[in-house]
């Protein structure tokens, strides 16, 4: 399979395989776990939690052509970053008699009323992208505060000892894959005094929230050395208000791996580094850790999809390739 528009990570889905076909088993909790023969195809829901950014879309796109891959079907719905419309939705999935649900949470801990209703129904869980704290069997996705620290360390030897004013995009308020970014990203630069970080709005990982965050933080932080956002997306979106206010002096790091973040990279110096997050390998991993749920294989709590760090040194290899691991062997 290609995707296009990212540059995909190699995931591994360690499962050891217990072959409960054709029955139920009890849960944790005495309820009765739905699971399907080995030879049967799957009705697998797969709520995402919006489709208004297109790391979003290609790992919905990834997870369907895998399904299709597999002979099974997916059942998408769009909660438009809306946790209400995603318990609906859930509860609609449950309704239409899927064998096992992937979620990618709105709000982690606004989903409860999903996860309690899949218990309820004994349809097992796995989440994608963002975890939940319980109601799950597992996580595909990645270490995002790991991912936040390589962008860190490669924005402080960017800077060098001058250090700097550092603006911080943020994803989203309350969401588990923000505060681990930035907690990483904290990690590396808070040990350094010269560098002030300002953190900036929450832009919800889209390009046209980041470029109005972004005119005000500039007007508010004329000496800014450098941005960071959470994700390439937003990060590109700040860059273009740099581009128009002629501060191509101002350095741009961001997170995702987005094909366009990584021709920026290779082809200029404003754009200087990315860490991987493919949601090619997401996507498809969350469809093969599902299916060996729904057929009462034992999975991973979390299925690592892995990361790497994109910079001149090897952005111009990646340009027009689809296998991140490959490419940087």
């Amino acid at each position: 399979m290609k995707f296009s528009r990212m540059i995909p990570v190699a995931a591994v889905v360690a499962a050891t395989t217990l072959t409960l076909a054709g029955c139920s088993v009890p849960g944790e909790a005495g309820t009765a776990v739905k699971t399907v023969a080995a030879d049967d195809a799957l009705t697998i829901g797969f709520s995402q939690a919006t489709q208004q950014s297109p790391f979003y879309v290609s790992l919905s796109d990834a997870a369907s052509a895998r399904a299709e891959e597999n002979g099974d079907e997916l059942l998408m719905v769009d909660a438009n970053g809306d946790v209400t419309k995603q318990n609906n939705d859930v509860q609609d999935l449950i309704t239409r008699g899927v064998d096992v649900l992937i979620i990618n949470p709105v709000d982690p801990k606004g989903i409860a009323p999903a996860l309690a209703a899949a218990e309820a129904a004994g349809i097992q869980v796995v989440t994608v992208d963002r975890p939940v704290e319980s109601g799950a069997v597992s996580f595909v996705g990645r270490d995002n505060e790991a991912m936040g620290k390589l962008v860190g360390d490669q924005l402080v030897a960017t800077l060098g000892d001058a250090g700097g004013t550092v603006v911080e995009i943020q994803g989203d308020a309350g969401g588990a894959v923000a505060a681990a970014r930035s907690a990483g990203f904290h990690d590396a630069v808070d040990a350094v005094p010269s560098i002030e970080v300002v953190e900036g709005p929450y832009a919800n990982y889209v390009r046209s929230e980041a470029v109005t965050a972004m005119q005000d933080l500039l007007q508010a932080n004329p000496d800014v050395k450098a941005v960071y956002a959470h994700n390439d997306d937003m990060a590109l979106g700040a860059m273009q208000v740099l581009g128009e206010n002629g501060r191509g002096d101002v350095k741009v790091f961001g997170v995702d791996g987005l094909m366009e973040a990584v021709e920026a990279i290779a082809d200029g110096d404003q754009y200087v580094a990315t860490a991987v997050n493919d949601p090619g390998s997401e996507g498809a991993s969350a469809v093969d850790t599902a299916s060996s749920v729904a057929r009462g294989e034992t999975v991973d709590e979390f299925v690592d999809a892995g990361t790497g760090l994109i910079s001149k040194d090897n952005a111009s290899t990646l340009v027009g390739t689809t296998t991140f691991a490959e490419a940087t062997k």
